[in-house]
């Protein structure tokens, strides 16, 4: 039983770069922290302008629909930053693809 091998040799870049999800869960995450010590940092729920009393837990809705869309732009924004700055560490690799086939 004889054997073929084929060889081909590339050349690649190899760099780490950041996990977008992660630190989109993580903004997201510090977004509803933030919103809740924002719910209890102050005493009364009461509108300024319309005298309305808000429950706290309306409060704590209000403050999820601006402090997780703010998270996710930190996270995606320190992202970036980490991903700009792993393309200063870019390495080239070699390559080797090696394909054996068996001939009957």
């Amino acid at each position: 039983m004889a054997e073929h091998t084929e060889s081909h040799v590339e050349n690649a870049e190899l760099r780490r770069s950041p996990r977008f999800g992660v630190f989109f869960a993580l903004g997201a995450a510090l977004g509803v922290l933030l919103a809740v010590i924002l719910t209890f940092a102050f005493d009364t729920q009461e509108s300024a302008g319309t005298g309305v009393t808000y429950s706290t837990t309306q409060v704590f809705g209000f403050l999820l629909l601006v402090c997780v869309p703010v998270g996710l732009a930190v996270g995606a924004v320190i992202a970036l930053l980490f991903d700009r700055a792993s393309r200063r560490r870019v390495r080239t690799v070699r390559i080797e693809h090696e394909t054996v086939q068996d001939e009957d």
